[in-house]
């Protein structure tokens, strides 16, 4: 451990925390009125438990965060979140809406592939959002957001494994108010929202949000003038309030699109084919691969491809709220229709080897919730039930297809590998394709050249003695060899029907353009659930909750594959039995080159060995619960021990380089193929909640999280394919604490300590994961510290100033990139700890209806990988998301 994170867990861990981050009043229903006092440090209530209580009456581990902190932090979606809780962080990867991921105690489901659903569930005014990507829009003006740590199900519509976020947002009111706020800033970035509320009868309240935000790209192409990783992006929204005392009824209309380029990787570490790309690049006056430093943001790509990615989200919610007495029932139905069209330089370099052109994923949603809770035996019982139907369609249509530099970048690795010098090669650049040019042989003309002996000590060398002897039964097969020249007992030798032409002749190719046309994949999904939670108040200090959860559901796959990939015609006459092809496969298996070739030539992303209809189907049951002992020490001190139980459902990776070739031993492609298995969780907590005093509060929890069955999306050497891992281990601890010695100043502060890691216990040799057992998960840091500091400081009787300071270290984390150095620990890509520094400085109506502020994000510049991979069919690449440069502008908001 480095000498700061040592400093850092110290001295955190005996006073501060993740951020509960308080609201400056203590909130009321409406969330209107402001008063001048205050309760205590972090008296923001909360809707944990679907009660109103504060944050320090909760038995959970919950993180708050109110309107106004989240107001000064510019807080604007999902993901800036990470610096006000260092449980939570988030990660994206190749897409921003399919390729985005939320961490809550290192626990995530991996991205980039709709497939999968979240462990950690996003809810936003009650409606459950179906991907961590369809989550991360642009948010109107909120009321507080909710960050609840551990699995969820008793309480929540979707149960997850993880934890959930709930996001409230602004309500209608009942008096004519809004408010216009502008920001300009570096790249260009231009930011215009606002919203207008009142009421149009005494019952009925409207409210429409709307914004519109453009920044320019910070990723340079090597290759041109164009700039990636931009934001073009606008979102309407518009609310209705009805409210005539015991019935409340809420209806939601939203609508968000964006058009941008997203998300490119820059080049970090280069192995042995780095030279092959630039070769191929330099040929054509481009740059293959930028070898500067990632900080500098700039990554090669191919001119006449790019990183579009338009999506077009909207939805409508309803949610019923009726007091019957002693029994109140809620109900929420939602609709939600997602969609995303991306194109893609999949080979993050300046090649135009291959690329995705209208892939096309489209989600929809209906989702139905309906709760009745209430109170029994004088208060003794706080009694929920409810019930949650979702229906779901989640279509996907892949389209991974070659580019201009297909036969030629699979060449050009041969022609190196081939030409080394013997005894590491045959001396000269051989190729398969034709695509270098009449100059360079084929590999089977080479064989069949009488210069190379039939004993070849460079092949024996590199390959084993037997290759040696075999090319003169290659000869023989080919009939320019007697059958004599065989030695090898039980070889064939006679003349094998067109093998002359097949070995002389350059294999079949690819076209550009050709590859999936299209792969069509989908998934519906029907899930059922009852649950209860229930509170059992024994006495005055204690009180025991047990909630239960039943959930059914079953999923339903469809896939048609449909591959026109020219350079798998080779392959496909191996498979069918063809004679002359598989006497040269036979050759090519003893010279060490068939598996490569063919992962090469036909990548199991467009392999024709896999077209066809695919079903399958399964349905999950599980029971799920929770048990929770809460002791109230004092009015000042809680404390609480759990346990809960906690489950995600198995899925379908939608993929087809999830099915296996038969060439490369497998049994051929299934529908089973895709499928993954269901994800539990046993998990145990206990912790505390203190306010001392009206200034000070502090939180702690420690929790052990066993999973079974964690879905774990991990790079098997040419493709990503899902491992369900037999055992992994959370455990950690967290503080929280808010120190408000004044009503203007208040200090969020935060430790957390996550040792989340493969169990030790597991095998997995064999799989992708070999060598990971025992290691802490990729791109999870042990130690995180979050701070935040808000002052307003009175500057007349009307306007207040604002100093607002947030920082968020993260400790030495690996990135996804092969196994750990046995030496170092560290993998080819990494992350050594670092802090993220953001601020606002400005002035602000004492009313808060206008303001006027100077902000900063990553005020350091600090560079670092968001996430990394290592770069398919590119061994010894590793690529990297790059982290957001400083970021700087200014702000002005007025309302009233």
């Amino acid at each position: 451990m480095k000498k700061f994170d040592l400093l850092a867990a110290s001295a955190l861990a005996m006073l501060f925390a993740a951020p509960a981050a308080a609201q400056d009043t203590p909130a009321q229903d409406d969330g209107q009125a402001e008063s001048t006092e205050y309760e205590n440090a972090n008296d923001i209530v909360v809707t944990a438990t679907r009660r109103n209580e504060t944050v320090q009456e909760v038995p959970l581990a919950v993180t708050a965060v109110g309107a106004e902190l989240l107001q000064n932090a510019g807080v604007s979606n999902v993901r800036d979140l990470e610096q006000l809780a260092p449980s939570f962080q988030s990660s994206t990867g190749q897409s921003s809406a399919t390729g985005t991921t939320i961490y809550i105690r290192g626990i995530t489901t991996g991205g980039d592939n709709p497939g999968f659903e979240p462990a950690v569930g996003v809810f936003i005014d009650g409606v459950f959002r179906a991907r961590a990507g369809v989550a991360i829009s642009e948010l109107p003006e909120l009321e507080r957001v909710e960050v609840l740590r551990g699995p969820q199900g008793t309480l929540f519509g979707r149960n997850t494994s993880a934890g959930a976020l709930s996001v409230f947002t602004a309500q209608p009111k009942f008096e004519l108010g809004g408010y216009a706020e502008a920001s300009y800033g570096n790249y260009d970035a231009i930011e215009v929202k606002g919203a207008i509320t009142g009421p149009v009868s005494e019952q009925v309240a409207l409210r429409v949000d709307a914004g519109y935000r453009t920044r320019d790209g910070y990723i340079q192409d090597a290759n041109s003038n164009r700039a990636i990783n931009d934001i073009d992006r606008w979102n309407v929204r518009g609310q209705a309030l009805y409210d005539n005392g015991d019935v409340t009824f809420r209806l939601i209309a939203d609508y968000y699109e964006t058009d941008e380029q997203c998300c490119g990787a820059v080049s970090v570490v280069r192995g042995s084919l780095a030279p092959v790309i630039q070769s191929v690049a330099a040929a054509q006056g481009r740059v293959g691969l930028y070898t500067g430093p990632a900080s500098d943001r700039i990554q090669a790509m191919s001119p006449n491809r790019d990183y579009g990615e338009a999506v077009r989200d909207w939805g409508v919610s309803g949610e019923l709220n009726w007091n019957f007495g002693d029994v109140s029932m809620t109900s929420i139905t939602a609709y939600r229709d997602w969609r995303v069209l991306r194109n893609q330089d999949i080979d993050f370099s300046g090649i135009d080897r291959a690329y995705r052109d209208g892939y096309r994923s489209a989600l929809t949603d209906f989702t139905q919730e309906l709760r009745f809770q209430g109170s029994a035996f004088n208060g003794a019982l706080d009694w929920l039930v409810g019930g949650f139907y979702l229906n779901e369609s989640n279509k996907l249509t892949d389209t991974v297809r070659f580019g201009n530099d297909g036969n030629r970048y699979v060449d050009t690795v041969f022609a190196g590998a081939l030409g080394a010098a013997p005894p590491a090669g045959f001396g000269t650049p051989l190729q398969f394709f034709g695509s270098l040019g009449g100059g360079v042989p084929l590999v089977g003309q080479a064989l069949l050249n009488p210069l190379v002996p039939n004993t070849v000590p460079a092949l024996q060398s590199a390959y084993g003695a037997q290759l040696g002897l075999l090319v003169g039964c290659f000869r023989a097969q080919v009939g320019t060899a007697p059958a004599g020249a065989c030695v090898i007992p039980g070889f064939p030798s006679a003349p094998v029907p067109g093998l002359a032409a097949l070995v002389t002749s350059p294999l079949p190719g690819v076209t550009a353009g050709q590859g999936n046309n299209n792969d069509d994949f989908s998934v519906k999904t029907n899930a059922f659930a009852l649950f209860t939670h229930n509170i059992i108040n024994i006495s005055d200090q204690v009180s025991l909750t047990l909630g239960a959860r039943w959930n059914h559901e079953k999923k339903t796959m469809a896939a048609s594959i449909n591959n026109n990939t020219g350079s798998c015609g080779f392959f496909d006459q191996v498979r069918a039995g063809n004679a002359a092809a598989n006497a040269y496969a036979n050759v090519l298996r003893q010279m060490g080159l068939f598996n490569n070739l063919f992962l090469l030539g036909c990548n199991p992303a467009v392999n024709t060995e896999f077209n066809g209809n695919y079903a399958d189907s399964f349905t999950d049951n599980e029971i799920t619960g929770t048990a929770k002992l809460a002791f109230k020490v004092s009015d000042e001190l809680l404390t609480y021990a759990s346990f809960d139980h906690g489950y995600k459902s198995g899925g379908y990776n939608l993929d087809q380089a999830t099915f296996d070739s038969v060439l490369l031993g497998g049994n051929g492609p299934q529908g089973s193929d895709l499928r993954f298995g269901a994800e539990t969780v046993n998990a145990y907590e206990i912790g505390f909640k203190a306010s001392p005093t009206r200034a000070f509060t502090l939180n702690g929890a420690l929790f052990y999280q066993d999973f079974k069955g964690l879905q774990s999306l991990v790079f098997a050497g040419n493709n990503f394919v899902v491992q369900n891992v037999p055992k992994s281990i959370s455990k950690g601890v967290e503080l929280e604490s808010v120190i408000r010695p004044a009503r203007d100043l208040t200090f969020n502060l935060g430790y957390s300590y996550i040792s989340a890691k493969y169990a030790g216990s597991n095998n997995f040799t064999g799989t992708p994961l070999a060598g990971q057992e025992g290691k802490q998960f990729s791109n999870q840091p042990k130690h995180t510290v979050a701070i935040s500091t808000t002052w307003t400081p009175a500057l007349s009787d009307s306007i207040n100033g604002l100093i607002h300071v947030n920082m968020r270290y993260n400790s030495e984390v690996n990135i996804p990139s092969g196994s750990p150095d046995p030496v170092t620990g560290r993998t080819a890509l990494y992350n050594p700890g670092y802090a993220l520094v953001g601020a606002r400085v400005g002035i602000t109506s004492a009313d808060n209806n206008w303001r006027a502020e100077f902000f900063v994000e990553n005020l350091f510049n600090q560079y670092y990988h968001i996430t990394g991979f290592p770069v398919p069919e590119q061994t010894g690449n590793y690529a990297a998301y790059p982290g957001y440069p400083r970021f700087y502008g200014i702000t002005i908001r007025g309302g009233f």
